[in-house]
């Protein structure tokens, strides 16, 4: 038997203020695209938005449906909405938000594994890391790529039996 051990860097900024110029206005987009979500049902609206490397800027927010597996979530609507208006583009950064009841939630949320799957799939797509800002009304979290929110993933080298 043999015990690995997995370690994960974190940039922990106390708020969006001391997020480099670039970054900031990924977090306003996704700050200000999550009022356009869908969340009827759960009140808990995510906005993402993605940096591609010719400077666009693509947003996306959840959107809910009374069939709960119907729905789609913020991340993946911008990274699909992307890579299906740029498909020779790679991403540079993604930043999602939320907000419950009006007010955006005072931690950093982290994207569901579906999304973090996908995020990893446009890595993989592209050969390029996508750094992923966590935000929140306060402290945000920066991370490198997409193998620090899913470092046990499945990729196209499992598919190779």
């Amino acid at each position: 038997m043999q015990k690995r051990q997995l370690i994960i860097d974190i940039l922990e900024y106390e708020n969006a203020n001391e997020l480099k110029p670039e970054e900031k206005k990924l977090f306003d987009k996704a700050k200000e695209i999550s009022a356009n979500a869908y969340a009827p049902y759960s009140d808990f609206k995510v906005g993402a938005a993605v940096l591609l490397e010719n400077g666009e800027i693509i947003t996306g927010s959840n959107q809910e449906n009374a069939a709960y597996p119907s729905g789609l979530c913020a991340e993946r609507v911008a990274l699909f909405w992307a890579n299906s208006q740029y498909p020779d583009v790679a991403v540079k950064a993604i930043a999602v938000i939320a907000q419950k009841n009006n007010k955006f939630i005072e931690k950093p949320v982290a994207p569901c594994g579906a999304c973090r799957q996908v995020i990893l799939e446009t890595e993989t797509r592209f050969q390029k890391n996508i750094k992923i800002i966590l935000a929140s009304s306060g402290k945000i979290s920066v991370f490198d790529n997409a193998h620090s929110l899913l470092p046990i993933n499945f990729d196209k080298d499992a598919l190779n039996f």
